[in-house]
């Protein structure tokens, strides 16, 4: 395992989804300051993610046909620098538009990503996409914080300060990337030579489609309750338990935040029972969680409950991504485009409807739909196979 490499990786990481896990934190600010209702903020959760859920797939099998260096680059400062538009602009439509590029920089940059993540984690992939996972979190916990600071203190304009940490981590990332590839092609023809010496036979990979197609449907499912538990969580605090806008945001800083250590433990876990075991694990762990956060309707309770439901979310993001890979072990880049793509885009898709549900029936009802989406998500993890050997 190169860490060194995957501390950056996962620093660009952080970069790349900090504005994405600002957005549901602002979406409040775009109700105070744009006048927006429910059905509106579902529709910029939906902006964000309905093209790169297309395209997300294709830059991964790009990434596994030719080597584009500038992808990760281009990623980065595609999503931050979009998302600092939202603050300039009050018009809905240009910011619909500027968070549908938002969502574009993301599906360039995390295809790529984390088919190097795969190639110098060396035996240990659970552990290295945990650590990759870690800079995620860590940009979905800081985002929320940062994004309320700034426009505390400057207003909508101060989301200009994203703009800035995209710009300067795609010129970083210009200069670094080639390095890291060289050290993966190294890797692979270090192990290549110790297979031989040892007289281990070399199997060609294959792909599982059957096993990668259930994973899909998991995968799904999941995304619906955490981009619906991103989008509504600060309304139904603030709605429901009558907290303010700034406590609400709170909520979503930390469990992000929790999930950088929980992610870790996550992937220590894959790497030892194994990852259709721990996805199993954490997501029927959830269900009973959320239930309780649901009718409890306490703010205190919430935040007690907010470390073992980050624990049953966060701790089998690396068990999901590295099954996918090793379900395609063939074709690692259009796994990780379709598997991290569909785990935030999916429910982006779904959110809008939901949103609609929110305006008619009250967010109560929609937090009960998300019970059931957990539910469901947790039964259809019973039908995964194990990975074949490759």
């Amino acid at each position: 395992m190169q860490k060194k490499y995957l501390y950056i990786l996962a620093a660009a990481h952080l970069c790349n989804d900090i504005s994405s896990g600002a957005l549901p934190a602002v979406l409040p600010f775009f109700v105070t300051y744009y006048g927006m209702n429910y059905t509106d903020i579902a529709g910029i959760m939906f902006a964000s993610c309905f093209l790169s859920s297309f395209i997300q797939p294709i830059f991964g099998y790009l990434a596994d046909k030719t080597s584009f260096q500038w992808f990760m680059s281009i990623g980065v400062l595609l999503t931050g620098v979009t998302f600092a538009v939202t603050g300039f602009v009050s018009n809905y439509w240009l910011i619909f538009a500027a968070v549908t590029v938002m969502g574009v920089g993301a599906a360039v940059f995390h295809p790529e990503a984390a088919r190097l993540v795969n190639s110098v984690s060396g035996n240990q992939r659970g552990s290295g996409m945990s650590i990759f996972s870690i800079g995620g979190n860590g940009g979905y916990g800081f985002g929320p914080l940062i994004a309320v600071a700034v426009i505390e203190l400057f207003g909508m304009k101060g989301l200009l300060v994203f703009g800035i940490v995209g710009v300067a981590m795609a010129m970083i990332l210009l200069y670094i990337v080639p390095k890291i590839k060289k050290t993966a092609e190294a890797m692979v023809r270090e192990k290549e030579n110790a297979d031989i010496a040892n007289h281990i036979e070399h199997k060609e990979a294959s792909n599982d489609w059957n096993g990668f197609a259930r994973l899909t449907v998991v995968i799904v499912f999941r995304s619906i309750v955490v981009t619906a538990l991103g989008s509504f969580l600060p309304l139904f605090c603030i709605n429901i338990m009558g907290a303010s806008n700034a406590v609400g945001s709170l909520t979503l800083s930390v469990f992000n935040l929790v999930g950088i250590v929980t992610t870790m433990i996550g992937g220590y876990l894959a790497d030892h029972w194994g990852f259709v075991t721990v996805l199993k694990r954490g997501s029927f762990f959830m269900v009973p969680l959320l239930i309780a956060a649901v009718f409890l309707q306490n703010i205190w309770i919430l935040f007690i409950l907010l470390l073992p439901l980050s624990l049953s979310m966060h701790g089998t993001y690396s068990s999901f991504v590295v099954l996918g890979q090793s379900y395609l072990a063939k074709s690692i880049g259009f796994a990780s485009g379709v598997t991290l793509g569909l785990s935030f885009s999916a429910g982006g898709i779904v959110v809008p409807f939901m949103g609609h549900f929110a305006d008619d029936f009250g967010i109560m009802t929609v937090m009960i739909i998300i019970v059931a989406l957990a539910a469901v998500m947790a039964v259809s993890t019973l039908f995964l196979p194990e990975p074949k050997e490759n």
